[in-house]
């Protein structure tokens, strides 16, 4: 579990019901239309902006900022050069008593013993990287629209209130009502965009990142050890990924 994600809403929010009870009643807080109206529309909008199978599919995705299980780089480094030495001592067949909880890992494993030539190999790899990325960017882009639309239909909650407190300024009891649903709703928007969703965006696109250089060390890892590479030349060229702080463990 990613306790930042968890920390981060908790205190966000944390200090925003602390504001508010510092300043009054949580009540007064408390409109149940100008909620339909901001996590409403943002829905709708998202129905119009994106596949139905993609939005519910968002939620799934948002999990990730959660339950993420990130891989350790430099343990897929020494992965990579222990099969190295054993493709170096043994040949390549040996590998095929090599198994891996890695699903992409395992496939390249699996390619190279089958006998696939590099550049096979390489196309083959580069080609589930790119699926990969295709996929997170559609997770990643519903949060960013979440982020961008919520706050205008908070605007547009605002529109709604201010039209309606307009229209009644005859009547003195109405102005509060409408005025609460004018300023509610840019709350809300501005609350459920900045402390939810585009921090959610921002870390799937940190995982996607992260999981895509992994990869990425993978495909470099199995070429060079299919095309012979010294274990040790290819664990520095491996290790050019990382930061230097991890590297030898400088």
């Amino acid at each position: 579990m990613d306790l930042a994600t968890v920390i981060g809403i908790v205190l966000g929010f944390g200090l925003i019901l602390m504001a508010i009870m510092l300043g009054g009643e949580l009540g007064m807080f408390i409109n149940v239309p100008s909620l339909l109206i901001v996590i409403g529309g943002t829905i709708a909008a998202m129905f119009i902006k994106h596949k139905m199978s993609d939005v519910f599919g968002s939620v799934g995705i948002m999990m990730k900022a959660f339950l993420v299980k990130q891989e350790n780089p430099d343990q897929v480094i020494g992965q990579l050069i222990d099969m190295a030495n054993i493709a170096r001592k043994d040949g390549i067949l040996a590998l095929e008593k090599v198994k891996s909880d890695d699903p992409f890992l395992q496939g390249a494993v699996n390619h190279c013993v089958d006998g696939a030539d590099p550049e096979f190999l390489e196309g083959v790899l580069n080609k589930d990287l790119e699926y990969l990325a295709d996929r997170h960017a559609k997770g990643i882009a519903i949060w960013e629209g979440i982020g961008e639309t919520a706050p205008a239909f908070g605007m547009i909650g605002t529109l709604i209130g201010l039209v309606q407190m307009l229209a009644t300024m005859d009547d003195p009891s109405s102005i509060g009502p409408a005025m609460a649903v004018a300023l509610l709703t840019t709350l809300y928007g501005s609350i459920f965009a900045n402390v939810i969703a585009i921090p959610i965006a921002v870390k799937l696109d940190m995982y996607s990142k992260d999981e895509q250089m992994t990869r990425q060390i993978i495909i470099d890892g199995m070429i060079g050890i299919q095309k012979g590479v010294n274990p040790r030349m290819l664990q520095e060229a491996l290790k050019a990924a990382l930061p230097p702080s991890m590297r030898d463990g400088e």
